[in-house]
């Protein structure tokens, strides 16, 4: 049988089908991590669920390497491929409110600022990720920490439902209804089983919160990481909060003289009674000199969207490493003071985000996601504008790693990893892992879907 051509594939997507020779296709191929440059045979800029299943039975006819752009943001490039098909769902962003069942389905392209602009309007909310920018589809497939995780559970969670494009080209909805495997599977086993084209998530009311960023000295880190281990463990779900390991950038709540400094960072978010927030924040102010603050009441959008700046897409170079950790010990503690202060530019940082709270309240066995019993997922995001500073950059991110990972547990947030920590895979799923294998055996035996943190059939 005759391999597919660009042209056949061109007659049967309805978006844009952009190739080596078309205009647009530099524009087409560049992606969130400058540090990555492919070109890729075909970019298909789906118009819908159609486009996708054509795309992937092009793909499969020219068995040729296929890459899925969700919302662009995978660190490690999984977005695009050297001569191969990349499945570009930018163009597929809609979001539909159902504010009388409290749920909302969006298209798979969709990001976060997309998502809570519409659900904002209705006082709803879901948990999302801390940067807007993130799509919501690769966030959800690999767990989905974030600002509200605390008192709702991961992206994943929330997720009702999700339309998935699989490797030979059908189109299935997966549920807790029907095909129950997959979508047990795409609730933290990443992009493995298929294109998800639609997901669709239960919210809670969310509408304003009370929250933001508070800077202390780097003397205070010790403190601010001892207090905050112990406190986040028993306090209010309603209040998300992490630390982090921060440059100040030149914003106007900073003092001038400060601009350029090294912090370290109490990142909140109170999603309680709004009126309660200042005394929910009252022990991040009572346990050591705040330097400076940005902290008050605001819609929830805000503070999902208030790290955007320091992020552009496709101008930073990118290398990052996670763990999830159960015990932030006084050890781990240690190796944190020695390597977080010195994070080596503004746009870098470590973060340590809590995972308790609802988010214990779901079994290792009910999602792909394993680590129900850890209580922190620590990521140390390297982030660097100028590719002169590459080995230097990711020279800092390893060893920050490697003194942390003594004191975590094997496996990490697969949203976190770096493209060199394939060998990792088993240790991120605990003993999910073989039924991961035996579900991707169904759904892809021959492993369409491995450009992504990779579980083999």
């Amino acid at each position: 049988m005759a391999k597919p051509t660009i042209e056949q594939l061109r007659e049967r997507v309805r978006g844009e089908v952009i190739s080596p020779h078309d205009e647009g296709y530099e524009q087409a191929r560049r992606v969130f991590n400058a540090m990555i440059d492919r070109r890729p045979r075909v970019v298909v800029r789906c118009a819908n669920a159609g486009d996708v299943m054509a795309a992937v039975n092009f793909a499969q006819g020219n068995k040729i390497d296929l890459a899925v752009r969700g919302g662009g943001h995978s660190v490690p490039g999984f977005g695009t491929c050297d001569d191969g098909v990349v499945v570009d769902l930018s163009r597929m962003r809609a979001v539909r409110v159902d504010p009388r069942a409290r749920t909302a389905r969006a298209e798979g392209g969709a990001t976060w600022g997309d998502f809570n602009h519409a659900t904002h309007a209705f006082g709803l909310a879901t948990t999302g990720g801390v940067v807007s920018t993130t799509g919501i589809a690769g966030l959800t497939l690999g767990g989905g920490i974030g600002h509200l995780a605390r008192g709702f559970g991961l992206s994943c969670d929330n997720l009702v439902s999700a339309d998935v494009v699989t490797a030979d080209g059908r189109f299935l909805v997966a549920s807790d209804r029907e095909n129950e495997d997959l979508f047990w599977a795409i609730r933290g086993g990443g992009g493995n089983f298929g294109v998800v084209t639609a997901l669709e998530y239960k919210l809670r009311p969310v509408e304003n919160i009370y929250g933001g960023v508070m800077f202390y000295e780097l003397s205070e880190a010790a403190n601010v990481l001892r207090f905050y281990r112990d406190f986040i463990a028993d306090a209010p779900e309603e209040l998300g909060a992490f630390p982090a390991f921060q440059i100040a950038p030149p914003l106007p709540f900073i003092p001038t003289n400060r601009h350029g400094d090294t912090f370290i960072a109490i990142v909140a978010c109170w999603a309680g009674p709004v009126d309660r927030g200042e005394r929910a924040f009252k022990p991040f102010h009572d346990l050591a000199p705040v330097v400076a603050e940005l902290v008050g009441p605001m819609p929830y959008p805000a503070l999902n969207s208030a790290f955007d700046a320091l992020y552009p897409p496709g101008q930073l170079q990118h290398y990052w490493k996670a763990n999830f950790v159960t015990e932030l010990t006084d050890d781990a503690i240690t190796a944190h003071l020695e390597h977080g202060p010195k994070v080596p530019v503004v746009n870098s940082a470590v973060h340590i985000y809590p995972i308790n709270g609802a988010c214990h309240r779901v079994s290792s066995e009910a999602t792909a996601f394993a680590y129900r019993h850890a209580n922190f997922a620590t990521v140390i995001a390297g982030m660097w504008p100028d590719p002169d500073q590459n080995e230097a950059n990711i020279r800092w991110v390893r060893d920050y790693y490697e003194a942390t990972a003594l004191h975590s547990e094997a496996g990490g947030y697969i949203n976190f990893m770096a493209g060199d920590d394939q060998d990792r895979i088993k240790d991120n799923y605990k003993g999910n892992y073989e039924r991961l294998v035996k579900i991707k055996r169904k759904y892809d035996p021959e492993n369409l879907f491995h450009l992504n943190q990779n579980i083999r059939p």
